[in-house]
């Protein structure tokens, strides 16, 4: 006989799920968007569906400079971009994105943020001091960038001076220091302007990116090694009110996400930019060039100029300047005498690196 106990039908509660719309500030077929895409699809699985993130390119909501405003002003939930890209609002900002060259890479540049007091810095700068309602996190560490694309190569630090040369954040005010006619302009605006002839030289970030921009179409002679953007890394930046409403188990997957994909991307980048280095060589016709020790050492004393004057004009940011230099002294000494020489093990195995290089 069974027995008279009534078995209760349990509750199923269905989990709340929400869609932001995110923004990055790259085309679609650029591998920055596709860096993106990888970490809006880690919290969409990682949050098992509760959290899902619809990404959208550039220019789909507004420009790559309004990224900021946009969340700000709720018609983002968040984006995928750089600081240098809101500097206007505090030169600071870009020390949180493309910091001076003090002889970090950007994956040292990413422990300070989190191990060295840069979180709470950058924290108490987008709310603090700014007032924004915002969140946001670094990401990705950006391996150096190129001096970038000439029309012809140059030789010394006084063939900047006039030159119309597109960069963004304090890698403009280093070239400014130089002698070059700046202008600050987002990704896909670049290589038009350049054709046009508005520009004369530009840099943008990584083979892959640059190639697909088109500038391989525009130029056939690109430098590579600088100091103006020599450590740098991406922002993930939120909707406070959205960020803070998430239960806590979403906010944690929104944030170690971005730890996630920094790691990702990094490794994906070792994948992806040296063949498409080799295409631009192979496939177009590029000529690539090893920047003069000499323009390398006027940005730096460039970067001496830069560092003082913002500092005297600006307490917060040399204040940031005082915690990486705390940072890098220990961090970046303790490698310089711990590490061995990279290029002499690689020479010793496989003799030249296989991308030619054209003689100045």
């Amino acid at each position: 006989m069974v027995g008279g106990a009534v078995l209760a039908t349990p509750t199923v509660l269905r989990a709340q799920t929400q869609t932001w719309n995110i923004q990055s500030g790259w085309p679609s077929g650029d591998i920055f968007h596709e860096f993106a895409q990888d970490y809006v699809n880690m919290v969409t699985s990682m949050s098992g569906g509760r959290l899902t993130m619809n990404l959208l390119p550039a220019g789909s909501v507004v420009g790559a400079l309004e990224l900021q405003d946009a969340i700000v002003g709720g018609a983002l939930e968040g984006a995928h971009g750089v600081t240098a890209y809101w500097y206007g609002k505090n030169k600071a900002a870009s020390l949180f994105g493309t910091p001076p060259a003090f002889g970090w890479n950007a994956n040292q540049f990413l422990g300070w943020m989190k191990y060295g007091g840069g979180q709470e810095l950058y924290d108490e700068l987008v709310q603090d001091i700014l007032g924004l309602n915002l969140v946001g996190f670094l990401t990705g560490p950006m391996p150096t960038q190129a001096l970038g694309w000439f029309r012809q190569p140059i030789t010394s630090p006084d063939e900047f001076r006039g030159l119309r040369y597109r960069t963004v954040g304090l890698a403009a005010d280093l070239m400014e220091e130089l002698g070059a006619a700046v202008t600050i302009l987002g990704g896909p605006d670049i290589v038009p302007a350049l054709d046009r002839g508005v520009i004369d030289a530009a840099e943008f970030n990584n083979p892959s990116s640059d190639r697909h921009l088109g500038f391989q179409d525009v130029s056939k002679h690109w430098m590579l090694q600088s100091y103006h953007q020599d450590a740098e890394a991406f922002e993930l930046s939120f909707n406070r009110a959205r960020y803070d409403a998430l239960d806590d188990d979403l906010k944690a997957i929104v944030k170690h996400a971005a730890e996630a994909a920094s790691a990702d991307m990094s490794w994906k980048a070792m994948h992806r930019y040296p063949p498409a280095q080799k295409s631009l060589v192979e496939d177009h016709g590029v000529n690539l060039y090893i920047t003069p020790d000499e323009i390398l050492e006027a940005q730096l004393d460039a970067w001496d100029r830069v560092i003082e004057r913002n500092s005297a004009e600006n307490e917060f940011f040399a204040r940031v300047i005082e915690s990486q230099r705390a940072w890098v002294r220990d961090v970046v000494g303790f490698d310089l005498i711990n590490e061995a020489p990279k290029r002499k093990a690689y020479e010793h195995f496989f003799g030249e690196p296989p991308f030619p290089v054209t003689a100045l």
